[in-house]
């Protein structure tokens, strides 16, 4: 299963209920997750998508790392089946 299937699916869940799963691109600052999550009643997310059992390359952990010490909330999925955990979580959240 391709990383692009996974992101697909995703945009295609966001928008069944509701919301919107901005493509996130953020130039002169690398490292940024791939899509930008946002659902009704103002919640919202960073989500890094990869290949099944695929990791983030050391420089987006940092990333993720820094806007979590931020405050944001931050996923990386490598599967279909974390897609309506995580929306869950993002909806329960706040």
């Amino acid at each position: 299963m391709l990383e692009k299937y996974i992101e697909k699916k995703l945009v295609a869940e966001v928008k069944k209920i509701g919301g919107i799963a901005a493509k996130f691109v953020s130039p002169g600052l690398d490292g940024m997750p791939d899509r930008l999550v946002l659902l009704p009643l103002g919640k919202m997310a960073f989500v890094e998508l990869k290949a099944p059992r695929k990791k983030p390359r050391p420089l987006q952990i940092r990333r993720i790392k820094q806007l979590q010490k931020l405050g944001f909330t931050c996923y990386v999925i490598d599967d279909v089946e974390q897609i309506g955990g995580i929306l869950d979580e993002i909806n329960n959240s706040m």
